[in-house]
């Protein structure tokens, strides 16, 4: 049962890789015309979200303030996924 749940992911991208090699140029620029800002909000985003836990940690997590923390860990770790891949797109690093 667990190989079936496994190969599952795998399909879903071989097949996405078999749509984005028949897919034109202009619609694969187009994606990365709107990736590339998205990617840049997100990257900035997850260096800038660690500087809002501070205040946090000074004052202890309390109550309230524990859901907040733990909302910005889980915004900061998925930005740190949307962002991963933005400064290679460019290929001037």
């Amino acid at each position: 049962m667990s190989n079936s749940s496994s190969t599952v992911p795998r399909k879903h991208v071989v097949r996405l890789r078999e749509v984005l090699e028949t897919t034109p140029n202009a619609l694969r620029f187009g994606l990365r015309v709107v990736a590339y800002p998205v990617q840049f909000a997100a990257f900035w985003l997850a260096v800038a979200l660690p500087f809002l836990y501070m205040p946090l940690l000074y004052g202890g997590v309390h109550g309230e303030q524990a859901t907040v923390f733990g909302s910005l860990l889980a915004l900061n770790a998925a930005a740190l996924v949307v962002g991963h891949g933005h400064s290679r797109d460019r290929g001037d690093g």
